[in-house]
Formats: C-alpha cells, structure tokens, sequence
C-alpha cells in the first residue's frame, strides 16, 4: 500500500527520495520522476530525472558528478569524438548500457513504466519509481532566440540563453501513468511530498499531465513542498537565474506562490527564517528547518522532519 508519493526531479528530489526511502516503509514510497527531460539521443531513449532518482536510491550514483553512475569510464565517449560524433551529451560505458536496455525493451513493447519498475528492482531499490506519464512529454524552454529542446537548453547551451517562458509538448493528451493514478484510486496517499527540484522544469512538467493537478487537488492527502531556494540562491541547478529572467525574486517565498493552490505545507531553510510569517499569510502550514542535505544523515532527517509535518498539516 502506498503511504507516500513523491514528486522529483533530477539531483535535488533524489536526495529527499532517498532519505524518505530511508525514514519510512521503502515499500510504502512511490517516486514519481520528471519525464519532461527525455529525449532521444544517438537512437536511445535518454531519462536522466529517472536515472538520477534509480543511481541515487540504488546506491549506484556518481558522488563527484552529481550525475551519472559512480566508477564510470568514457571509452565510448572519446571514440565518439574521434569520429566526428555528436558527442555534447555525454553518456558514461555503464550509463550507456542501461539507455541500450531501456532502448530495446521500449522498441519492443514496453511501456516505460515497465521498464522503470524492473530497473529499480534490478538495482535492488525497495520502492518504486515511475515516470510522471507513459506517454511522450517534452518541455520546451523559450528564450528570445526561439524555443530550444530542453536538453539542447540545460546542456549543450548550458543554460546561458535568457529564460522568457515554458512549455510541455505532449501534456494535454498524456495520462499519469498507472502506479501514479492507482496510488490515488480507492484510498488515498497519507501524504504527498513536492521534493526540492526545480518548480519549472521538474515539477511543472508532472503537474501539467492531463488530470494530475486535479488528482492532487481532490486528493484528501496533504501536499508539502519544500524550497529548492535557500537564501536567494539554488542549491542544484538554474532555479534562481530562471525566476530572475522570468521577473521573480528568487526567494523561497516566491516559489511558495508558485504552488499556492495545490499545496498545504511548505518547508524552509533556517536561511530563510524571516519570510515564514509571509508563507503562513498565504494560508499555509510552515516548517523551518535545516534542507541542505550534505549526507545521508542530513537527507534521513529531513525526511523524517517532513513526513512529521505532513502528519500536522493532516490534522489541522
């Protein structure tokens, strides 16, 4: 039965996942990853939030990348290069077997669902983790040279273009896919938690799902968020340099405005102390704590901090 469901993103929410995997039944935790950010590169079916949130749980993740699996070699890559490939993306030799697997199997018939599920249990993860939909969702980021794909936005142009807005191709006609629909089916969720990824391009993009927001509205489980601002600044990511292109201050209490509507709770960094009065004026319930999560402890007690909270916002 399926107690928690957490929203993620890429470097950011996989460590919240994890620590949440940690604090609670890990078989009870659904972790919904961002599929906005796939696309298809060299003929293989690229997912890096999901493969992020599996490396991460699974205790497979590159500690000095921040992306990608740890004890990598790039054999592949620099053969790329001297061939005069399209080599912007890189793609590690044990990375580059899981995309040739998830490849295949999507080829022949499988949802990624499927495939997502049986990867994390081959890594050894207890809970389970699915893609926000089974059907194709790509964000778009529009800059003042035209829109750009996303990947082509965050790394082949490494973010520098200005930000004017965002769009998600695909998501009026997708469908939240089935372990996400059917932790909401019958009994609801006791809690679901918005990780600490980026509310653009991570978050938005699940949100924008054809019946999602209106799943989690009419959801009788709280919704708690918590901030990927901590004092003006992004711990991971462009979060601070996209609000400020877009005309927000980066500040957490903005971000709490973003979610205004869909959330109960919102969680802040001791950094970010004196803007809890204004959160709670937009009706929500507020916890100020530590959310840099500089190790494992710091992930598990933050977890287990929010799953707290979400109890009192329950209850109130």
């Amino acid at each position: 039965m399926i107690e928690c469901v957490a929203l993620s993103g890429g470097v950011g929410g996989a460590k919240l996942a994890l620590g949440l995997s940690k604090a609670m039944d890990p078989a009870s935790l659904l972790i919904v990853a961002n599929t906005g950010d796939d696309f298809d590169h060299l003929g293989l079916r690229i997912c890096p939030d999901i493969d992020t949130v599996s490396y991460t749980l699974g205790d497979l993740a590159n500690p000095e990348l921040g992306w990608g699996r740890r004890d990598e070699s790039w054999s592949f890559m620099e053969t790329l290069k001297t061939l005069g490939g399209e080599a912007w993306f890189n793609l590690g030799d044990r990375d580059l077997a899981l995309h040739v697997e998830r490849t295949r199997r999507l080829q022949a018939g499988n949802t990624l669902s499927v495939v997502t599920t049986d990867m994390a249990a081959r890594f050894g993860i207890a809970s389970t983790i699915v893609p926000m939909s089974d059907d194709d969702v790509r964000t778009i980021v529009d800059t003042p040279g035209g829109p750009l794909a996303f990947q082509h936005y965050f790394v082949r142009e490494r973010c520098e273009p200005k930000v004017t807005g965002f769009r998600f191709a695909g998501a009026s006609d997708a469908r939240p896919s089935p372990a996400f629909r059917g932790a909401f089916e019958g009994r609801d969720p006791a809690m679901v938690i918005i990780c600490p990824s980026n509310p653009f391009i991570s978050i938005d993009p699940i949100l924008a799902v054809s019946g999602v927001r209106r799943m989690l509205e009419a959801s009788r489980a709280p919704v708690i968020a918590i901030s990927p601002i901590v004092g003006g600044k992004a711990i991971k990511g462009p979060t601070a340099k996209m609000m400020d292109e877009l005309g927000m201050p980066a500040t957490a209490l903005e971000v709490a405005k973003h979610y205004t509507g869909l959330i109960d709770g919102f969680v802040l960094d001791e950094a970010d102390r004196e803007v809890a009065g204004a959160v709670r004026d937009l009706g929500l319930g507020v916890l100020v704590t530590n959310t840099v999560m500089k190790s494992l402890d710091d992930r598990v007690s933050l977890a287990r901090e929010v799953i707290a909270f979400s109890q009192q916002v329950s209850e109130k």
